[in-house]
């Protein structure tokens, strides 16, 4: 329902601005203000996403986890998104997503309502146990082999692998 209400809200919100920011000071430089607003939250775009990969790759070097980055990157694509709209809400939302402290009070909102069950990072994380471990004998590790020293009369025919030093 809240989809709904956005996808009807948002277009009757951009008319109605556009039919008064229009009036009151024409209609060229309304369509001037709508393309410079593109064009500078185009150069935001880029400016804020490298500084946000930038985020994210280190906090992979340094194996942190990186929720906030990846959540930061994906408010400036939707900024840009929002930007790259015509009208004069989007641009007013999307510009406020470009915002550093914007963003973070939006994460900090979502990170309370979104409830993560597990997170893994690296070889220093804690680590799960397969089913198939034994709870008593930790240092059993299970699995196939197959014998390569044996003498068949099928390997001798073929000849070496070069796998092994014969």
């Amino acid at each position: 329902m809240w989809l709904f209400l956005a996808f009807l809200m948002v277009p009757l919100i951009e008319i109605a601005l556009f039919i008064q920011v229009g009036g009151a000071i024409g209609l060229w430089p309304t369509l001037g203000i709508v393309v410079l607003t593109a064009i500078i939250g185009t150069w935001l775009v880029r400016t804020q996403g490298a500084m946000a990969l930038g985020q994210l790759r280190s906090s992979f070097s340094h194996l942190n986890d990186p929720t906030e980055p990846l959540a930061h990157g994906a408010m400036i694509l939707f900024a840009g998104a929002l930007l790259l709209t015509p009208g004069f809400f989007t641009d007013a939302v999307g510009f406020a997503l470009l915002m550093p402290p914007v963003r973070h009070a939006a994460f900090n909102y979502l990170r309370k309502r979104v409830h993560v069950q597990r997170f893994d990072m690296g070889p220093d994380g804690p680590r799960r146990q397969p089913p198939h471990r034994h709870p008593h004998r930790p240092e059993v590790i299970e699995g196939e082999y197959e014998d390569l020293d044996r003498n068949d009369s099928d390997r001798s025919t073929q000849g070496s692998s070069g796998w092994t030093r014969h």
